[in-house]
């Protein structure tokens, strides 16, 4: 399944029209109508605002189009900036490998 047939999907499942998705999200109806039309996709800059108008994480939004096979398990988090979960990942980032894995020993301790 292409992005574009993902989103009419997600916005059928939400009983949403694309009038309704195009006043959400500030992209043209006629845009989005091409989508449909000519099965294109939309660019990547609008992902995000795509994402919002239609309460959705970009992992749901492109899960069907992440190749399963081969890719391994894919798995991740979101952490928005300014929280202290971001300010603790982009720490952890920057340690050295033998210190995440003295950082993760410790997490396992903590349960």
């Amino acid at each position: 399944m292409i992005i574009s047939e993902r989103i009419f999907k997600i916005m059928e499942d939400k009983g949403m029209n694309q009038l309704q998705f195009s006043n959400a999200t500030g992209i043209a109806q006629s845009t989005v109508s091409d989508w449909k039309r000519k099965k294109t996709n939309p660019t990547a800059d609008k992902i995000m605002t795509i994402c919002d108008a239609l309460d959705v994480s970009p992992f749901e939004l492109l899960q069907d189009t992440i190749p399963s096979k081969g890719a391994g398990e894919v798995d991740f988090l979101i952490a928005s900036q300014g929280t202290s979960e971001y300010a603790v990942l982009k720490r952890m980032e920057k340690l050295s490998k033998k210190s995440k894995e003295k950082l993760n020993t410790f997490v396992k301790g903590l349960k």
